[in-house]
């Protein structure tokens, strides 16, 4: 069974779903709970909902939290190498497709960064184009920029 509970935050409404007792899920606004997620607010939900909010303030750096994103080998391949950016730092895509080894799978690195089910937590944010530029977020950029900047000034 997956539950969710949604939470005003400095970036807007998300949502933190719990499937079997891991996180599955941090949604932007638009994005909808699985199908069949109940609205309820677990402990687990609440312990990732005060991390979140003690991220949003600058003083938590790591998150500490059972993850279980679904997805192909490469996309977790992928998910796994982006928890290895440290707080306040950037990687591009091809850096990541290297570290994978994959370093020819630019493309296909930003494709699963786009389909990262658990934003923030999973800092797909800190992931870049090559030339520094910020390129693609679903969450939109202005908003990976502001995750950027909050990370830079408490880094």
């Amino acid at each position: 069974m997956s539950s969710f509970y949604r939470y005003d935050t400095e970036i807007g409404q998300i949502s933190i779903v719990e499937s079997h007792g891991e996180i599955s899920h941090i949604l932007f606004d638009k994005d909808t709970p699985p199908e069949g997620a109940v609205e309820q607010e677990t402990p687990l939900i609440k312990e990732a909902a005060k991390q979140l909010r003690e991220y949003f303030a600058g003083h938590r750096h790591v998150f500490d939290l059972p993850l279980a994103p679904k997805g192909t080998n490469f996309q977790r391949a992928t998910w796994q190498a982006l928890t290895t950016i440290p707080y306040g730092e950037t990687r591009s895509y091809k850096q990541i497709a290297e570290q994978i080894g994959s370093p020819k799978a630019c493309r296909a690195v930003g494709l699963a960064n786009n389909r990262n089910p658990i934003a923030i937590v999973i800092p797909c944010h800190r992931v870049i184009g090559a030339n520094g530029k910020l390129v693609g977020y679903g969450g939109g950029l202005p908003i990976k920029k502001f995750l950027l900047e909050l990370e830079e000034r408490y880094k």
